[in-house]
């Protein structure tokens, strides 16, 4: 429920605080007071798109600040709590939400929620929850088919909401079917030659059977083979010089010498003795070097002159596959994913048929769903034709009928129903879609009764109307304003209108004036009571304030409105 409201240099407006509170509100005021702005600032509170036209001329920025009564806990508070904002407990399980909106001259704009700035989108996403607003652009937007439909679930209730969604999740799932149905065969082609160029891939890495490492070792065995002569000349110089064979004193000799020597005189000096030790292990050194280098010579001796050639045959082969692959590893990763690979692409004809047989399953529950929605959809389009009907012959249409038609239509998220509103002005005329049969007023009368009727089934906490008197008067008006007040009894309503006869059955009357200085103030905007609604009355009715004829009429009209009962809800 709105609590209150401030509009600072909106339109008109300069600065006026509505007080507005619980039951039936109406807002009335002369041509170009500003009424509207009322509604205009309302939809900056409900994320509405920001207009820099809507700053009043020579002010840098418009603002609108706007108290709620919310329940403690619930998706409001959530919501708000997610965006960082927050609300004040005041007890009774109820808390007060502050929301705020500012639009520069500049169309820059900011938004407030529970005390933290946010996203306009934030605003737009709590107004699900706050309010239904109804104007000239909500009766047009009466006329789409999605509103229509969408009207007809509320009122539809659980029956049509569990139909509804066991068909979204069937549809859900026969569309995901059907897609990956549809890629697969998209795809057929591609996927073939991808398994055609893995199969070469595969076996070619297999021909190959490469190793891990291979190719840096070979390539280091290349090299050794490259310098086989080389090597060759090195090892066997080296040999020679550890151990001659043709007698010439070679190092093992010359060390067996040394270590002799130290051992005779070791025992005058231990120091001697230590180093007769050092001498023989370098001897023992210098022998397993010498036959270290002999088994090299051996090896290389072995070597085969065919052998370099075989050496270079395989490399060439491997790298073969590092170009195409960028490395060993690479071809031997793809060896093993690739033969998963292959196996799912060989799978392609029995996935299809798989694929296939899980889509004609879910057509058939998707069948099942389809009519278990459109059955409760066609009984309660006969309930809320009936019961719409009757609200429009007490809003002084007593000769029209009101049906809602439910057609097939093709598949889509929200069903295979086409929901249509026809009317019938008067008796023996042909229902027509309310897009094209109904006048401004007429549909003014529909939009209203099909929420009242919506109320007693689908309640919300804030109706705000904006002159959905237009194009009415007399009897039909006084109705319009007791259906308001029956709405009232479960929500809040609030009205702006031009007409004494709907504003006299609201429990808070609100007026705004202009100033001599064309703007609305502070004190422009106040409540009515006593002689001062009995003039404002006076002055709706005959546009003459002081008229004691029209002042008596008012009282009358007050009176009356009091005494009457309020329209009872159909639901």
């Amino acid at each position: 429920m709105i609590e209150q409201m401030r509009l600072r240099d909106l339109g008109v407006i300069a600065d006026a605080t509505l007080p507005i509170g619980p039951g039936f509100t109406a807002i009335t005021g002369e041509t170009g007071a500003g009424k509207t702005m009322v509604v205009t600032g309302l939809g900056l509170l409900l994320g509405q798109r920001a207009d820099s036209g809507a700053v009043r001329s020579g002010a840098d920025a418009a603002s609108v600040e706007g108290v709620w009564l919310v329940p403690e806990t619930g998706p409001v508070v959530e919501r708000v709590r997610e965006a960082g904002g927050d609300v004040e407990p005041i007890g009774a399980g109820r808390a007060e939400l502050y929301l705020g909106r500012t639009v520069s001259s500049e169309g820059r704009g900011r938004a407030t929620v529970g005390g933290r700035t946010a996203p306009a989108g934030v605003l737009a996403d709590l107004a699900d929850d706050l309010v239904v607003v109804h104007g000239q652009s909500d009766q047009l937007r009466l006329r789409s088919a999605s509103a229509q439909r969408d009207a007809l679930d509320r009122f539809g209730g659980a029956v049509v909401a569990e139909a509804l969604t066991r068909y979204r999740a069937a549809f859900e799932t026969w569309r995901a079917l059907d897609a990956e149905i549809a890629t697969l065969q998209e795809e057929r082609d591609q996927r073939a030659r991808e398994a055609e160029d893995l199969r070469l891939r595969l076996a070619e890495i297999e021909a190959a059977a490469p190793l891990a490492g291979e190719d840096v070792e070979l390539a280091a065995r290349a090299e050794r083979l490259s310098n086989v002569e080389e090597l060759r000349l090195a090892a066997a110089t080296a040999h020679e010089a550890l151990s001659s064979e043709v007698g010439a004193p070679d190092v093992s000799a010359l060390l067996g010498d040394a270590r002799r020597a130290l051992e005779r005189a070791g025992s005058a000096d231990p120091a001697l003795a230590a180093l007769a030790d050092a001498a023989a292990d370098l001897g023992y050194r210098a022998a397993d070097l010498a036959t270290a280098l002999s088994g090299y010579l051996a090896d290389l001796d072995e070597t085969g002159p065919h052998e370099l050639a075989a050496v270079e045959e395989r490399r060439a082969v491997l790298a073969g596959l590092v170009r195409v692959h960028g490395s060993i590893e690479a071809a031997l990763a793809l060896q093993q994913t690739g033969s998963e690979r292959l196996v799912e692409l060989d799978d392609d004809s029995d996935r299809a048929e798989r694929l296939s047989a899980a889509r004609a399953e879910a057509t058939t529950v998707l069948d099942q769903a389809a009519g278990a929605l459109t059955a409760a959809r066609v009984d309660a389009a006969v309930r809320l034709g009936a019961a719409v009907t009757k609200e429009l012959h007490a809003l002084a249409l007593p000769d029209a009928t009101l049906r809602v038609a439910v057609a097939p239509a093709p598949p889509s998220a929200t069903g295979r129903d086409e929901v249509t509103i026809l009317l019938a002005p008067h008796p023996g005329t042909e229902p027509r879609p309310v897009a094209r049969g109904a006048s401004g007023g007429e549909l003014s009368r529909v939009m209203l009764a099909i929420e009242v009727v919506l109320a007693g089934v689908d309640p919300v906490p804030t109706f705000v109307f904006d002159e959905v008197d237009a194009g009415i008067g007399g009897a039909a008006a006084i109705e319009v304003g007791r259906r308001l007040a029956r709405l009232a009894e479960t929500s809040q309503v609030i009205a702006v209108t031009h007409l004494a006869q709907v504003a006299a059955f609201a429990g808070n009357h609100l007026s705004v004036v202009k100033g001599t200085d064309g703007a609305v103030t502070a004190s422009s905007v106040r409540r009515l009571d006593g002689a001062e609604r009995e003039a404002e009355m006076a002055r709706l009715l005959s546009g003459m304030p002081d008229s004691d004829a029209a002042i008596t009429h008012a009282r009358e009209l007050l009176a009356s409105a009091s005494a009457s009962p309020p329209a009872r809800l159909i639901g």
